[in-house]
């Protein structure tokens, strides 16, 4: 566990790709309205006022940064999905998605947020082909674990990872609960590579 992330502090909101900061290093988290994008984020730095969360789905509308220390950020993408989002407005989703996984050159990874009782939508299919294509290391949490029983619990991320590997999709998984605060350690691991210990570009 590292405590730095205890410290994140929220930075900016940006509609658009071209108008967030610059930064050193960034992760970005992206997910399917109401996965737990945004309880995941408060979890793992301990702050449950940091993301803002809602029981309405949606409620994430805009690309928000969090600084968590020496201009290295954590990113909290729109949600997307949302059943009563207007064709234009999912598809403008997946402009501003492809801008941002494509052209920001500080991105260092994508967590995938998932439902674990309910992965790999059609719609992360759609996130998942623009990651590919950006070419941008994937690490998959399926969140809300508490709500299954542990036993099936390893048998969802096999699952998910089979998929994934049939797919030609290189990632790493792992289950997650902000509720019971479980895999905050493995999580905290994946965000130290990409932050602190990958090779910053350029």
């Amino acid at each position: 566990m590292n405590s730095a992330y205890f410290s994140t502090e929220f930075v900016s909101s940006a509609e658009y790709p071209d108008q967030c900061p610059e930064t050193v290093a960034e992760v970005a988290f992206a997910g399917r309205s109401n996965a737990g994008k945004s309880s995941a984020i408060n979890t793992l730095t301990r702050n449950g006022k940091l993301a803002r969360t809602s029981r309405t789905p949606g409620r994430t509308q805009l690309i928000n940064h969090f600084c968590v220390k020496d201009d290295r950020f954590l990113v909290d993408l729109p949600g997307y999905g949302y059943a009563q989002v207007s064709r234009d407005k999912q598809r403008a989703w997946q402009r501003s998605m492809t801008s941002y996984l494509s052209g920001r050159e500080s991105l260092m990874g994508l967590v995938a947020v998932m439902d674990i009782r309910h992965p790999l939508q059609p719609v992360d299919w759609d996130l998942l082909e623009i990651q590919q294509s950006a070419g941008i290391d994937l690490h998959v949490l399926l969140t809300k674990a508490d709500k299954i029983a542990r036993s099936a619990r390893g048998r969802a991320v096999a699952a998910v990872q089979k998929q994934l590997a049939d797919a030609g999709i290189e990632a790493t998984l792992q289950y997650f609960s902000s509720l019971k605060a479980e895999g905050v350690d493995d999580v905290h691991a994946v965000l130290d590579h990409w932050l602190f210990d990958k090779p910053l570009p350029g």
